[in-house]
C-alpha cells in the first residue's frame, strides 16, 4: 500500500495539542509514521512536499520533516511536470488551491492508494475516484481488520 501525506499532515504534531481533534489526528499521524518506518506501508513524497517544507520558517520543524522524508520509498520529481500540471489543472477546476492540486496530482501520478490530509476543504472538493483521500483518523477506519496496523 502506498500513501502520500500532504504538508498539513506532516505539521500536525506541531499544532496546538489542546484541541481534541488535533491531538487525535497527531496520534494517528504518528502511528502512520511508525507503519512507514516499519515498512508496512510505503511513503511517497514529491518536489512540492520538499518545496513547501523548505518554506517553513521554523527550522526545527522543517528539519524534522525533511529527515522523515528519507523514509520515502517513492519520489515524484519535476521530470513529470507536464503530467502533473495537466492533472493539477483538472483538480483546480474542482475548486482546489494550486498547491493542494499539485500534491494530489503527484500522489495520483505515483499511483498511491491514499492521500492523507488534515484539510477538510480539500477532502470535500475532491470528486474523483483515482485515490482515496482520508484524514489520519479516517485512514485507520479503512485499515480496520487489515494486518497493517
Amino acid at each position: 500500500m502506498k500513501i502520500y501525506l500532504d504538508n498539513c499532515c506532516y505539521n500536525r504534531p506541531f499544532d496546538d495539542q489542546r484541541q481534541m481533534r488535533i491531538f487525535l489526528e497527531t496520534q494517528a499521524k504518528l502511528h502512520i509514521q511508525d507503519l512507514i518506518v516499519q515498512k508496512k506501508v510505503e511513503l511517497v513524497c514529491s518536489f512540492i512536499s520538499r518545496y513547501e517544507n523548505n518554506e517553513n520558517p521554523d527550522f526545527s520543524h522543517r528539519d524534522s520533516i525533511a529527515q522523515f522524508f528519507l523514509n520515502a520509498s517513492g519520489y515524484i520529481g519535476t521530470e513529470s511536470i507536464n503530467g502533473i500540471r495537466q492533472s493539477a489543472n483538472e483538480l483546480i477546476q474542482q475548486g482546489m488551491e494550486m498547491k493542494d492540486s499539485v500534491h494530489l496530482a503527484c500522489a495520483i501520478m505515483a499511483d498511491c492508494d491514499y492521500f492523507i490530509t488534515t484539510d477538510d476543504k480539500l477532502i470535500k472538493k475532491y470528486t474523483g475516484d483515482k485515490i482515496k483521500i482520508r484524514t489520519p483518523l479516517t485512514f485507520f477506519d479503512d485499515l480496520e481488520g487489515k494486518t497493517y496496523a
